[in-house]
């Protein structure tokens, strides 16, 4: 395949002035952040994971009172191995019955449902008409990006190898994001288990880039021009960024997860499940030793949906080791406190 030519191809087909995109963060996504980046010329994305239809409906109301450029919008596909609700659950639900007490609320009932369907989401998302659709955990079905492409909405997917960004592009989507280890959150693997899919950045982008003919997105220890340069040099198009965003005030991060930020060396940020039944990268703080060490972590998204009761609590009352405190190897590189001026410093690369 074609080695891309020039940054401006990804600005093109997205519609923007610069190729930055803003990582989208589930749970994590502020109407703020996602304006700033988009006004400043690049994609800001909002993480749409758990949001029912009427609350897509309210969030891109605001989207679009906050910024007139073109944004994403995010969605989890479904894998098919998703736990419905059931008795059984209680059980996990009490074993986590310290945190609930320690944030001041009561160990939750199992509710009639975890997750909103995703047909839901993307009725609210067809009427939204985002300029972009972003998906994570699989290929987007034809049905999907069939009338993503009749709505003019372009598709991004999410690779953690070659092989899912050559099915991606296969499946129709229109740029693939090249998600190395490194990167904050969830290991969104889909073709084989996310332990057996962690590819560092330096090495996955240029196979990508080699392997597809859309555009490559880079993601993955990315926080500063250097970064944004190394990733031109690997052939990627454009790239995305997380944490380096997550820190500034326009975030929907608090101070302690700031600091957690700030404070994580690149060898301490961890691998766990104790948070959600799903890989992800972030601070090893008291919940994940205590959760790791207890054994009993639920399937997702059950271990999602409980530990999110007290992590909800948690983030009000600025309790950094009851939250997820998500964050990439480049956290030290983390260092501006404004979306402006971390939009800059990548854009400098460029």
């Amino acid at each position: 395949m074609s080695t891309p030519t020039a940054p401006n191809r990804l600005a093109r087909l997205l519609g923007v002035e610069v190729p930055i995109v803003l990582a989208p963060f589930g749970g994590l996504s502020s109407v703020e952040l996602v304006a700033a980046v988009s006004q400043a010329g690049g994609l800001g994305s909002y993480g749409l994971y758990g949001y029912d239809g009427d609350r897509i409906r309210a969030t891109t109301a605001a989207l679009r009172a906050a910024t007139d450029g073109p944004f994403a919008l995010n969605i989890w596909l479904p894998t098919g191995d998703e736990v419905a609700p059931a008795p059984a659950h209680v059980a996990f639900a009490q074993a986590l019955a310290p945190f609930y007490e320690a944030v001041g609320v009561d160990v939750p009932a199992i509710p009639a449902r975890y997750l909103p369907a995703l047909d839901e989401q993307l009725e609210a998302i067809w009427e939204a008409a985002p300029a972009v659709l972003s998906v994570v955990y699989g290929v987007p079905s034809p049905a999907i990006v069939e009338e993503a492409h009749r709505r003019s909405i372009r598709v991004i997917g999410t690779a953690t190898t070659v092989a899912e960004a050559v099915a991606l592009e296969a499946g129709g989507v229109d740029a693939v994001v090249a998600t190395g280890a490194e990167a904050a959150g969830h290991r969104v693997s889909f073709l084989k288990p996310p332990e057996q899919s962690l590819v560092g950045a330096l090495a996955l982008v240029p196979q990508i880039v080699d392997a597809v003919s859309i555009p490559v997105i880079a993601a993955g220890g990315i926080a500063d021009r250097r970064g944004v340069a190394a990733a031109r040099a690997l052939g990627a198009d454009g790239v995305q960024a997380g944490t380096a965003f997550l820190v500034t005030a326009e975030s929907a991060a608090n101070d302690a997860h700031r600091q957690a930020i700030r404070s994580t060396a690149a060898d301490e940020s961890v691998l766990t499940t104790a948070m959600s039944g799903r890989l992800a990268r972030g601070a090893r703080n008291r919940a994940v030793r205590a959760i790791e060490a207890g054994g009993g972590i639920a399937p997702f998204p059950v271990q999602n949906w409980l530990t999110g009761r007290f992590r909800a609590a948690a983030g009000q009352q600025n309790l950094g080791e009851l939250q997820s405190l998500w964050l990439g190897q480049g956290a030290p590189l983390a260092t501006r406190d404004t979306a402006a001026d971390v939009f800059a410093e990548l854009a400098a690369g460029l």
